[in-house]
C-alpha cells in the first residue's frame, strides 16, 4: 500500500495534512497507558500535540471540495465516473451518486489513502448507507464513533452524519492509525474496528477493496511521482 500523500488536492493543504498527522504518530507514545473502550473500539487518551494535530487535520468547520486546478479535478471526476456503474443499486440518485465518490476520491487523497481501500471499508462498516448506527452508537458510513466528535471535532455527533464531515473523521482516522502502525495496513484496520490483531476485519476490508479496483484501462488517480512528471 502507498502510505505518502499521492494527491496534491492543493500542495500547501496536502503538506499541513501529513504535517498534521505526522506529528500526531510522533506524539502518540506520551499516551501509551490508561485506556478506556468504548464498545469493541478503543478510546485512546491521546496527547494534547496528538489532539491538536488531529482536529488541524479534521478541521472546524464543515468540509467542503476544494481542488487546486482543474485537472485534479478531472482526475477524480474521471475515477468517479468509471466507477459508478458499481454503484448504482446502492445509490440510485445519480447526482447522490456522483457527489459521494467524489468525496471519497478528495477525503481519501488529502489523507494519503487509495479511495479503493475506503469503498471497501464503507462497504464492509456500513453497507453505504449514511445514516447507520451500529450497537455500539458508531455514526455514518465510515462507523464514526462520537467520541472522536469530542476530542477532535467541534463536540456535536449529529455532524457524523454529513456526508464529506463523516468521510473525512473516517479518512483521517485511519490514516492516524496506519502511521501509529508504520504503514501495516493489517494492524491499523484492526485498531479502526477495535479488533487489533484478529484477521477478519482485515481481510474483509481488503476482500471489499479489491472489488472497487478499475479494470486495466480504467481510469486512474494520478500518484505525486505523475502528477509532478505532468508539470
Amino acid at each position: 500500500m502507498d502510505t505518502s500523500l499521492p494527491f496534491a488536492v492543493d500542495r500547501r493543504l496536502g503538506g499541513r495534512v501529513r504535517a498534521w498527522l505526522t506529528a500526531a504518530a510522533c506524539a502518540v507514545s506520551a499516551a501509551a497507558s490508561g485506556t478506556a473502550w468504548a464498545g469493541a473500539q478503543l478510546e485512546e487518551p491521546l496527547a494534547d500535540s496528538v489532539r491538536s494535530a488531529l482536529s488541524a487535520a479534521i478541521g472546524r468547520t464543515e468540509p467542503v471540495l476544494v481542488f487546486a486546478d482543474a485537472a485534479q479535478r478531472q482526475q477524480c471526476e474521471g475515477w468517479a465516473t468509471s466507477l459508478e456503474a458499481k454503484l448504482l443499486k446502492r445509490k440510485p440518485e445519480e447526482l447522490v451518486r456522483r457527489e459521494f465518490l467524489q468525496t471519497v476520491c478528495y477525503e481519501a487523497k488529502r489523507a494519503g489513502l487509495e479511495p479503493g481501500l475506503v469503498l471497501g471499508l464503507i462497504q464492509v462498516e456500513s453497507g453505504f448507507r449514511k445514516y447507520a448506527i451500529s450497537s455500539v452508537g458508531a455514526r455514518g458510513y465510515m462507523q464514526i464513533m462520537p467520541f472522536w466528535s469530542r476530542t477532535i471535532g467541534t463536540g456535536d455527533p449529529a455532524s457524523l452524519f454529513h456526508m464529506q464531515t463523516n468521510i473525512r473523521f473516517g479518512c483521517v482516522i485511519l490514516r492516524h492509525y496506519l502511521d501509529m502502525e508504520r504503514g501495516n495496513l493489517f494492524m491499523a484496520l484492526g485498531r479502526y474496528n477495535g479488533s487489533r490483531g484478529r484477521a477478519e476485519y482485515p481481510n474483509m476490508v481488503t476482500a471489499a477493496w479489491r472489488g472497487w479496483k478499475l479494470p486495466e484501462g480504467g481510469t486512474q488517480v494520478a500518484d505525486a511521482g505523475t502528477a509532478a512528471a505532468r508539470r
